[in-house]
Order: structure tokens, then C-alpha cells, then sequence
């Protein structure tokens, strides 16, 4: 019974499979990440061991290892110590940190949400940030990695909010949010993952407990940011309208809860309360506004050290 012949590739046959160029295969045997072709008179011969390490070190690179860290990971599974649980931590680092699902939607549907005409300009800008991607070979769909996010921005523009400044808002929080990831991973690392880390690569069984230290506080991050963002959103939000619900001589008067003594309020002010709570409850909405205002400072004047002293 005949064999079954082993597939053999020249070097752009080799690049052709793989989607690799031939430039960097050869860039990939300098390095030494790729075996040395079989040689055959005059031409060098490669084979499916060649064609399956090129597709692994593309897939290593797409999850964000430089060549050196895949060199150190190919040699230790050269030399037999295998890769499985390393493959393991990979993934599970890689996999998704959200249980949000994508989706789709349709250039229609988008339309409608963001004002009923076509804005090419804030499209492409949605798509250089992520917001949407695009779907080849259909112009008329948009994948849509998180419809949180989209959700929000189309709220956000309902309420008034210019989709540039949507855009701009965007940028400048994931840079303050990337700034806080990366503070938690050096925090875990120092503190977690320092104990794992002491192989290159770890030892299957350390990177098995690395993967599942990695399940157990992959929530912590979103919960800690949560709990601090809502803090903060309070803090701030109390200040804000405390701030502005000042007695200010520039404009209309409200009666105040107790008695029918009239401060003075901005117009924009009244305007604001209004929209939140209707023309019939602004007066009730500022009295208790500036109630809980009077409390907060006279409890802050109780705890201040001049005042214990």
C-alpha cells in the first residue's frame, strides 16, 4: 500500500499557505524561529512542520508577543517541555474580559439613531476607535464590538451632545481607563503573578495556576473600578449641583420648603431643574437640593479639627 505523499513547498509556495511573505520567512530562519529547509540539488524544500510553525507564530503575534517571548516559547517546545499550559494562559488571557456579546448593525439602523442622515466623517471616526468595524464585502453593516458603548453614545447625542464631542470624550477616557488597567496589572503582577513568572516560559503547571489566578480576578478590575466611579460620580455630582444652586442675584427666584423666603437663581439653573423634573416640582427639587447642602456642611463643620478643639 503507497503512502500518503507529504505536502513540500518551495519558498513561495510556503508563503502562499501560510500568508507569511517570503521576506519574512526568511527573517524568521535568521532568528532562528523557523527550522532550516530540507535541501534537494539546487532548491530548498520545506514541509507541513515549516508551514504549521509559521501559522503558530502568526497566531502568537496576533496576541501581542514580540518575537524574542515566541523564540523562548518555540525553543522550550523544541526541547520538550511543552507548550500546553502556556497555550493555556494565552488564551485565557486573550479571551474576552467582558460577558458582553458583539453585534450588528445595519447602516440604516445607525443612521436612525444619530440624527437621520448619513455622516460619513463620524463614521469613519467610530471606526478608528473600535466603536464599529467594518464587515468585508458589506457596505451596508457594521460590526459592533460593544453596543454598551454604542448605546451610550447614542444617548448621549439624543441628549444634545455633538458627535465630534462624543469622539473626543471617547479617546480621552480610554487613555485615563488604559492608564488604570495597566496600573492593576503591574499592582497583580508585583503582588500575584511575580510567583509564576519565575520560568521563561513557566512550567505547565505554573502557567495552569497562572490561568486560573487569572479567571478568579479578572472581575475585580471592572467591580473596583465600578465601586469607585460610582463614589466619585456622587462626590462630584452633590458638589456640582451644590455649586450651583449658590444664591446669585442674576436671575429668577424660587420659594424655598420651610417659608416664603425667595433667593435668587440663575436662569440656566431653573431651566436645567426644570427639564429634570418638570415646571410643578422645581420649587421641591431646590428646597431639599439645599437642604441636604446645609446638612452636609454642618456635619463637615462638626468634624472639622477647629471645631473639636
Amino acid at each position: 500500500m503507497t503512502g500518503l505523499l507529504v505536502p513540500e513547498y518551495r519558498i513561495e509556495d510556503l508563503a502562499h499557505a501560510s500568508g507569511a511573505t517570503v521576506r519574512t520567512i526568511r527573517g524568521y530562519q535568521d532568528r532562528g524561529l523557523l527550522p532550516a529547509p530540507e535541501r534537494r540539488g539546487r532548491s530548498n524544500v520545506y514541509g507541513p512542520a515549516h508551514l504549521g510553525r509559521l501559522r503558530q507564530i502568526a497566531d502568537l503575534l496576533d496576541r501581542g508577543y514580540t518575537l524574542a517571548s515566541i523564540k523562548e516559547l518555540l525553543e522550550a517546545w523544541d526541547t520538550g517541555r511543552g507548550l500546553g499550559g502556556v497555550l493555556g494562559l494565552v488564551a485565557e488571557v486573550h479571551g474576552p474580559w467582558t460577558d458582553e456579546r458583539a453585534g450588528r448593525i445595519t447602516l440604516a439602523q445607525l443612521v436612525a439613531k444619530f440624527g437621520g442622515e448619513a455622516d460619513e466623517r463620524a463614521i469613519g471616526e467610530a471606526i478608528e476607535l473600535g466603536v464599529l468595524e467594518r464587515i468585508p464585502g458589506n457596505d451596508d453593516e457594521f460590526g459592533v464590538p460593544s453596543p454598551q458603548e454604542l448605546a451610550v453614545a447614542a444617548e448621549l447625542y439624543a441628549a444634545g451632545v455633538p458627535l465630534s464631542a462624543i469622539a473626543g470624550q471617547l479617546r480621552e477616557l480610554r487613555g485615563q481607563v488604559e492608564q488604570i488597567a495597566c496600573r492593576f496589572l503591574e499592582f497583580t503582577t508585583e503582588h500575584v503573578f511575580a510567583r509564576y513568572l519565575g520560568h521563561r516560559p513557566p512550567t505547565d503547571a505554573d502557567a495552569d495556576d497562572a490561568a486560573s489566578m487569572v479567571r478568579r480576578l479578572r472581575p475585580l478590575a471592572q467591580q473596583t473600578v465600578d465601586v469607585e466611579l460610582a463614589r466619585a460620580m456622587r462626590m462630584f455630582a452633590t458638589q456640582y449641583l451644590a455649586d450651583n444652586l449658590a444664591v446669585d442675584a442674576l436671575a429668577g427666584t424660587v420659594p424655598a420648603a420651610r417659608n416664603e423666603v425667595s433667593v435668587s437663581l440663575p436662569a440656566s439653573t431653573i431651566d436645567a431643574v426644570e427639564r429634570l423634573v418638570g415646571p410643578d416640582g422645581v420649587g421641591a427639587f431646590i428646597a431639599a437640593a439645599s437642604e441636604r447642602e446645609v446638612n452636609k456642611r454642618t456635619l463637615d463643620s462638626l468634624a472639622s479639627p477647629a471645631r473639636r478643639e
